[in-house]
């Protein structure tokens, strides 16, 4: 598709955010009437934890808001098919997740408008777009990083998405693929993007390889490169730019944050999700988390038993919940007894009460 064309889009888009002023501007609300989360704020999106396919669904979301009041919360990514075609609710969230960020994968520009359009409906705060996942699956979908070789339909996404919807619509990219890694490779798909109105990125400061490596091994064969990124928000100083990949301690998000707008941690927020109650007070100002993890875990109760008064298995919320003792006396323990015993049709909160008992409590 041709720049003119690219730039029509974008004069609708910005026409289309003009209307949506009426409808509240940059804050995003739930058909519930929750507070709204003001999503022009400098510090949205200061922290956020990352999209992680079969890890951050709802219930993962819920426990993770246990610990940080302030984080963005990002759902799996999702498809655009799936969403429109498939038989299951797949935007449904909670109004304790917000502020929550739906990723989507696809390349279709009226799909992904289409799905914009139902999120925002839903009451997310951002509709973020995959331009990042290297997997084969994705890639013959032709979305993911795949399309950083595609700056022009970037941007027609964009626009199409932001001619929708008043929540920010972000992209979350690479830092390149292949052999395509130079920095003009990447600043190609900055302008697209930017030019179609998106104004906020998260970098993987890693580059994609899409043939010859796993999803696995692409968060940690490719060498990360954050002075990349430190120079994309020198060149680009009027766009929001997060940072993602290899960011473990609250220590290292204060590093970025000294350079960059945003930090975005995976899997070490996953694996040790106690970090988090670290989060609001560090970077947020926010008086001190107060909770031990014992009394994190059993706060979860109430949400465990009303879930499965609705027919959820209790390890699919439980399983979530391992990493809370990492490097904790006991934690092992923990961990041995909630997988053994944890995945039986009778299993409840009863299994975590024991679980607990192999961790002392502080």
């Amino acid at each position: 598709m041709g720049w003119d064309v690219v730039r029509l889009l974008t004069l609708v888009a910005v026409w289309s955010r003009s209307i949506g002023r009426f409808r509240g501007s940059m804050t995003s609300t739930d058909k519930s009437g929750v507070s709204p989360v003001n999503t022009s704020d400098s510090a949205f999106r200061r922290f956020s934890v990352a999209p992680m396919l079969d890890w951050t669904d709802r219930h993962c979301r819920t426990f993770h808001r246990k610990l940080t009041q302030h984080a963005v919360l990002y759902t799996e990514m999702i498809t655009t098919g799936a969403i429109i075609f498939g038989k299951g609710d797949y935007l449904h969230f909670g109004e304790h997740e917000m502020p929550v960020a739906l990723q989507l994968g696809g390349s279709d520009p009226k799909a992904l408008a289409e799905c914009a359009k139902r999120a925002e409906q839903y009451g997310y705060n951002e509709v973020n777009l995959n331009v990042g996942c290297p997997s084969d699956r994705v890639q013959n979908g032709r979305f993911g990083a795949c399309l950083m070789a595609e700056p022009e339909l970037v941007a027609e996404c964009v626009a199409a998405m932001k001619g929708e919807v008043s929540i920010p619509v972000t992209v979350k990219t690479r830092i390149g693929i292949d052999e395509q890694d130079s920095y003009e490779f990447l600043t190609r798909l900055i302008d697209a993007s930017k030019t179609a109105g998106c104004d906020d990125f998260i970098i993987h400061a890693r580059k994609a390889w899409l043939q010859g490596l796993s999803p696995k091994e692409n968060r940690e064969i490719p060498p990360l490169d954050y002075p990349r990124v430190y120079k994309l928000k020198q060149d680009y100083s009027d766009l929001h730019i997060s940072i993602n990949g290899g960011v473990k301690t609250i220590e290292e998000c204060q590093h970025h944050l000294a350079h960059l707008d945003g930090v975005m941690i995976g899997r070490e927020a996953y694996s040790n999700p106690f970090m988090l109650a670290e989060v609001d007070s560090a970077l947020y100002g926010a008086p001190a988390f107060t909770q031990t993890r014992h009394q994190v875990v059993r706060s979860m109760y109430d949400y465990i038993e009303a879930e499965m008064s609705k027919g959820a298995n209790f390890w699919h919320i439980a399983r979530h919940m391992l990493g809370i003792f990492q490097n904790q006396p006991g934690a092992r323990g923990f961990r041995r007894h909630l997988s053994e015993n944890g995945h039986g049709k009778s299993a409840d909160i009863s299994v975590m009460e024991k679980a607990l008992t192999f961790v002392p409590e502080q």
